[in-house]
């Protein structure tokens, strides 16, 4: 019984990390360009600029001309409201 709680438990936890750091997406395609901090992905005709750091996991040898997913979340770095206009 004792096993069973830690089993759940343990994958109740590990699945709140995996929420807790939100939504993830991937673009993939030829390298264009790589950075210390960013890499240049071409998507179609877009250029896909995704910032990085020394927290990235990187695996295989990205150059320019590799083919490269890339998996990427969205967060806001600042939110900023604006008065409505017209209103007392």
């Amino acid at each position: 019984m004792k096993r069973a709680a830690l089993a759940v438990a343990a994958v109740m936890l590990s699945s709140s990390l995996v929420f807790a750091a939100g939504k993830t997406y991937q673009v993939t395609g030829p390298v264009l360009e790589v950075k210390d901090d960013m890499i240049v992905v071409q998507k179609g005709k877009e250029k896909w600029e995704v910032a990085k750091d020394k927290d990235t996991k990187v695996t295989g040898d990205v150059k320019v001309g590799s083919k490269v997913t890339v998996t990427y979340t969205m967060k806001a770095a600042t939110i900023e409201a604006k008065a409505e206009k017209g209103k007392k």
